[in-house]
């Protein structure tokens, strides 16, 4: 969780990922934020995120981009 974090607040700063749980709900995140977030992550873990995986469920905290991470990392 740690990695992911450090990714996050590099791609985004001033967002307080430990604390958010409705990034996209709340309008925290933007579809610029994510079109960023996806190019770091797919580097960082070596992971391809699809388009069917842009929904607001993936990207609405820490945990579910963690979720998504590992789920990629498993396929």
């Amino acid at each position: 969780m740690d990695e992911l974090l450090e990714i996050l607040e590099e791609n985004c700063p001033g967002v307080d990922f430990e604390g958010q749980e409705h990034l996209i709900d709340d309008g925290i995140l933007d579809s610029l934020s994510i079109v960023m977030l996806v190019g770091a992550l797919n580097e960082a873990y070596d992971i391809s995120i699809g388009a069917e995986d842009l929904v607001p469920e993936n990207f609405n905290s820490a945990e579910a981009i963690l979720a998504l991470v590992q789920r990629l990392e498993d396929e």
